[in-house]
C-alpha cells in the first residue's frame, strides 16, 4: 500500500475521543488496501443518495425514507448503520416527549458528499443516453451475437 505521509484525526467530531492514526498512502488497484472498502460503500446505490440527502440538512429516518423512493426501511437502516461505522454519518438520539433519531453528516461525510452530488446530477442529465444505448445493444444481441462464441 506504500508508504505514510501524515498523522490524520479520523474520528466524527464529538462521537468518541479522536485517536491520532498514521495516515497510509491508498492505492485502489492494490487488493489489500482498504481503500476498495471505502469504494465499495459509497458505490452503492443507497449510499449515494442518502449522502447528499443530508447535505441539504440533519434527517430523520422516515425523512430520509420519503426522499428516497424505493428504498425498504431494512435497506435503509443496514445503510445507515455502514454509514455511520465509517465515519460518514453521526446519529443523534433527540431528547423529546416522542425520542426520535436524526442523521447528519460528518465532516468527512460532508467531504464526499459534492463528489456524490456530480454523480447524481450526471445520471439524471444522461439517463437518456444510458437508456437508449441498453436498448441498442439488447437489440443486437436479440439479433444475433456480434462476437463469434
Amino acid at each position: 500500500m506504500g508508504g505514510t505521509s501524515a498523522d490524520v484525526n479520523y474520528a466524527p467530531e464529538g462521537a468518541y475521543p479522536v485517536k491520532t492514526m498514521q495516515r497510509k498512502v491508498g492505492d485502489v488497484y492494490d487488493s489489500t488496501c482498504s481503500a476498495r472498502d471505502a469504494l465499495e460503500l459509497i458505490a452503492s446505490k443507497w449510499a449515494m443518495l442518502i449522502l447528499p440527502a443530508l447535505a441539504q440538512g440533519p434527517m430523520r429516518t422516515a425523512q430520509l425514507r420519503r426522499k428516497i423512493g424505493g428504498i425498504s426501511q431494512k435497506v435503509l437502516t443496514q445503510t445507515l448503520r455502514a454509514l455511520e461505522r465509517n465515519g460518514l454519518i453521526v446519529r443523534t438520539e433527540m431528547p423529546a416527549r416522542r425520542r426520535h433519531v436524526e442523521y447528519r453528516l460528518s465532516r468527512l461525510g460532508l467531504s464526499l458528499s459534492g463528489a456524490l452530488a456530480v454523480l447524481d446530477r450526471w445520471a439524471e442529465r444522461h439517463f437518456p443516453e444510458l437508456d437508449l444505448a441498453r436498448e441498442r445493444y439488447d437489440a443486437q444481441q436479440r439479433s444475433g451475437p456480434k462476437y463469434p462464441m
